[in-house]
């Protein structure tokens, strides 16, 4: 039977995968998604890049504004931000549509995997905390190497909506995971937005 910390690296692991199957999986299905909204696969890129410029903005925007949430409410508020992103990714009937509910999606990307990183490093020991964290990590790489490839060929079979309704459901699963494996650490301290801020001023950073 798994510990507390193992279903827990494993649910982050989840949920790093449909949030990386989500940020690459698009590149796939691009000539399909083109195709049905009616516009030049140029257009279509801005997909991508509306993404990553989300997660380059939105990340340090989402961290101060969830800085005074006690972590599990915050990781499972992001996740619900990606349920609805992709579900509206789904739904979405325009191209303009579909790139806001690309950058709804992002809003968690960044936020989540640093908030995540430090939850699952701060229930074990220094020497494990390398190995907590890389654990989480694994799903980011599983999702390029498996749900990106396996994502493009569902889309390309059933269309490019169910792609983006099955990270949906692999979202929920993580948020069911996540709801169940994190603790609810009632010694956390506060965070200072002060002090986060004036990390920035860090050279090396």
């Amino acid at each position: 039977m798994l510990c507390p910390v193992a279903l827990l690296a494993l649910a982050l692991a989840l949920s790093a995968f449909a949030i990386g199957t989500t940020e690459f999986v698009i590149m796939g299905l691009l000539p399909e998604v083109a195709g049905d909204l009616r516009v030049s696969i140029p257009s279509a890129d801005w997909l991508i890049s509306s993404y990553a410029l989300g997660v380059a903005i939105d990340a340090p925007i989402m961290a101060l504004l969830t800085a005074r949430l006690p972590r599990k409410k915050t990781l499972i508020l992001l996740m619900s931000i990606f349920i609805v992103g992709n579900a509206l990714c789904a739904l979405a009937y325009t191209y303009n549509l579909l790139m806001m509910a690309r950058i709804v999606t992002a809003l968690c990307h960044g936020a989540f995997f640093g908030i995540g990183a430090v939850v699952a490093a701060s229930l074990v020991a220094l020497s494990r905390q390398a190995s907590v964290v890389a654990l989480m990590f694994t799903g980011l790489t599983l999702a390029n190497v498996l749900g990106v490839p396996l994502g493009t060929w569902f889309g390309q079979l059933f269309g490019w909506r169910a792609t983006f309704w099955d990270v949906a459901i692999i979202d929920i699963l993580a948020f069911i995971a996540l709801i169940v494996s994190l603790p609810a650490n009632k010694e956390e301290k506060p965070v200072h937005l002060a002090s986060e801020i004036s990390a920035l001023a860090n050279g090396k950073l």
